[in-house]
């Protein structure tokens, strides 16, 4: 018996040893109101490469948890490798749930978003755990909608503090984005399946073909067989679909990985 609750004694210590890392939840001021957010950040005064971290129209969190397991399986991949990750949370900021099925959405990629993540770098730029010339995006499906308008040359912030570093952004509707001739100021990498069939491969790389030239570098990765959400873990996929969404998530988070080092 002793031997047994011995036994569960060191189980508990080591899961408690390998317990997830809990995010802060922190404000963060806008022109109106508060934009909340979570951040993870790696232990001691840094300074951190720092990357904002943009959720999709599912938003942030659930009723349980302030960062559902996909972002939460991300920023955890990140933290490991050094990284602070700031999550602002555009949507339960301002008292909205999920907004994938809203016909008109009072929270436009191009606009609040944009907004959220111009107030998230300059609340970024006041933190000294922050090394400021490492400051980086990553979206996923709205909210790479959200950086893909953010990187525009456009968009610059006018103040003399360094420009984002990098950006990535998984599977991002690049419609509007392709017709408007769009470029960027930032390294910028664009991942997506090439069975995507809700956001638009085509258009994507469009977008990111028009751009050479009269641009920063932009680059494309379109993963052959990969669905939509290819990057989300233990996510119900069809049979044909599970082999290659689980070989472009292998490689997704390679890609990511070296993009964020250049």
């Amino acid at each position: 018996m002793r031997f047994r609750l011995t036994a569960l004694f060191l189980v508990l210590l080591v899961s408690a040893a390998h317990a997830a890392p809990a995010p802060q939840p922190v404000d963060i001021p806008l022109a109106s109101g508060v934009l909340h957010a979570q951040l993870y950040k790696p232990e001691g005064a840094g300074p951190f490469p720092t990357v904002i971290a943009l959720h999709g129209c599912g938003g942030l969190g659930g009723h349980s948890d302030p960062v559902l397991p996909r972002y939460r399986d991300w920023a955890e991949r990140l933290l490991k490798a050094g990284n602070a990750v700031l999550l602002p949370d555009s949507y339960g900021s301002r008292e909205l749930g999920p907004q994938c099925r809203v016909r008109e959405m009072h929270v436009k990629a191009r606009r609040e978003r944009v907004a959220d993540i111009a107030a998230s770098r300059a609340w970024l730029m006041k933190q000294p755990f922050v090394a400021h010339d490492r400051v980086s995006l990553i979206g996923w499906a709205n909210g790479a909608s959200a950086l893909l308008w953010a990187v525009r040359p456009q968009s610059a912030a006018r103040d003399l503090t360094p420009d984002f570093r990098a950006a990535i952004a998984f599977y991002p509707d690049c419609r509007i984005s392709a017709g408007l001739g769009w470029s960027t100021r930032v390294p910028t990498l664009v991942l997506i399946g090439a069975d995507d069939d809700v956001s638009s491969p085509p258009a994507c790389r469009q977008m990111v073909d028009g751009a050479r030239g009269r641009s920063a570098l932009a680059r494309i990765v379109v993963y052959p067989g990969a669905d939509h959400d290819f990057d989300r873990a233990n996510t119900p996929l069809h049979a044909a679909a599970e082999h290659t969404d689980a070989e472009a998530r292998a490689e997704s988070q390679k890609d990511v990985a070296e993009w964020l080092a250049r």
